[in-house]
């Protein structure tokens, strides 16, 4: 198919939106056809080098032939057997989820927001059955943990409980790192703590080490469950396979999507035996389980658990944090945030984000674009592909640093 015969609008179109497509928000008017590793290609045939990578979901970048092939194959054999029957692609993939993890018992959806809705039933459960009726999930201020409606009453996001109000019932926030205001927090309602490792949504804000680890040992103490939400962070993009373990501990119930299924969509919640007391009929989906998106997970996890990548990442995250360290100091930015490949940088009081990632997409002319996320309107997301270079991210640095001139130009 020719690339002039996809829908586009001109690079400097703000408000254009393609026909049929419902409007959820302002996009950039950019038609993206086709992707290969770091990077990707408009209807125009101009390419983008892709810090952004869906939101941290194409773990192995785009179109990555170890999906490719195993999607392909798994294709030829079996799409889906439907959710009252086993398959073994989902056998397989919960196996190797908790033999890599630690935990006991996973439940296979379709996505990260889906992942924390289960894990959410899942504590309420819990609660009905041994804490006396306990059914209090206890989250964190800006914290984000999907989009259906008991998400978004979990999520801390200013103004989220107003969108569809009345919000569900049934959540409370505490500020992230206060261990003493968490402890205040926990009233006998409370039957389990939701905490992201790392908030990416809010501009990654790291929940500290020590934190953690108190946070833990004040959820024994008083039997309530730690929901680690390792959407965004998990499945290597910290370091690590999840981000949880870096602090040294673990939880009672982990939430994985994103990363997990590398641009197929898939989530996963992991439990341990003790918290898994669903009836039939408690949990389910039409896709639950699928296949697919399994055999898609099998062949990321194959790629992350391989020797030597996770020091990849490490490697690579360095480079990255020391590179927008590098640009801070040049044109008087702020602080570098997060672990890994999951990094923010901070700029202060008049500049915006989003005018600098519009400036890094339109780029020079003749030259390529840069996709970077304005998570806050004063902070700068980067969500490489886990298996980004080294060229590539020095490349990325010149075409932000590029930007970051032509703002400071228009500013003048």
């Amino acid at each position: 198919m020719n690339l002039s015969d996809h829908p586009t609008a001109p690079s400097h179109a703000t408000t254009w939106q393609p026909p049929g497509l419902m409007h959820l928000g302002p996009r950039p008017p950019a038609v993206f056809v086709r992707g290969q590793g770091s990077w990707l290609w408009d209807a125009t045939g101009r390419r983008h080098l892709d810090l952004v990578q869906g939101w941290a979901v194409n773990s192995l970048g785009h179109a990555p032939p170890a999906i490719a092939q195993a999607v392909a194959r798994q294709a030829g054999r079996l799409l889906q057997a439907g959710p009252g029957f086993y398959n073994d692609q989902a056998i397989t993939l919960a196996q190797r989820l908790c033999t890599l993890t630690g935990m006991d018992r996973v439940f296979i959806g379709t996505s990260g927001a889906e992942a924390n809705e289960c894990a959410i039933k899942l504590a309420r459960k819990f609660g009905q059955l041994h804490r006396g009726g306990a059914s209090t999930i206890l989250s964190f201020d800006n914290s984000f943990h999907g989009r259906s409606l008991a998400t978004m009453a979990a999520s801390g996001k200013p103004g989220f409980d107003r969108i569809f109000a009345p919000a569900l019932p049934g959540f409370k926030k505490a500020p992230l790192n206060q261990i003493d205001a968490l402890r205040e927090a926990l009233t006998p309602d409370v039957v389990a703590v939701m905490v992201e490792p790392i908030q990416g949504e809010a501009g990654v804000v790291e929940a500290e080490p020590v934190f953690l680890q108190q946070l833990r040992q004040v959820c024994t103490e008083r039997g309530v469950l730690l929901i680690a939400d390792e959407v965004q962070c998990g499945i290597g993009r910290c370091g690590s396979l999840l981000g949880l373990s870096q602090a040294g501990i673990t939880a009672d119930i982990v939430t994985l999507g994103k990363g997990l299924g590398g641009g197929v969509p898939i989530g996963a919640v992991l439990a341990r035996e003790a918290v898994c007391c669903f009836a039939p009929g408690d949990q389910g989906g039409t896709y639950h389980g699928n296949a697919l998106a399994c055999a898609a997970a099998l062949a990321v996890l194959d790629a992350v658990s391989a020797p030597g990548f996770l020091a990849q990442v490490q490697q690579r995250g360095t480079q990255l944090a020391q590179g927008l360290q590098g640009l801070s100091a040049r044109h008087g930015l702020g602080t570098v945030h997060g672990r890994g490949l999951l990094r923010a940088l901070a700029l202060p009081s008049g500049w915006s984000s989003a005018q600098v990632a519009e400036s890094a997409r339109l780029g020079q002319p003749g030259g390529d674009g840069l996709l970077i996320n304005p998570a806050q309107p004063q902070r700068l997301r980067c969500m490489p592909a886990l298996n980004i270079s080294a060229t590539e991210i020095d490349h990325a640095l010149d075409l932000l640093d590029a930007a970051l001139h032509a703002v400071r130009a228009a500013a003048r």
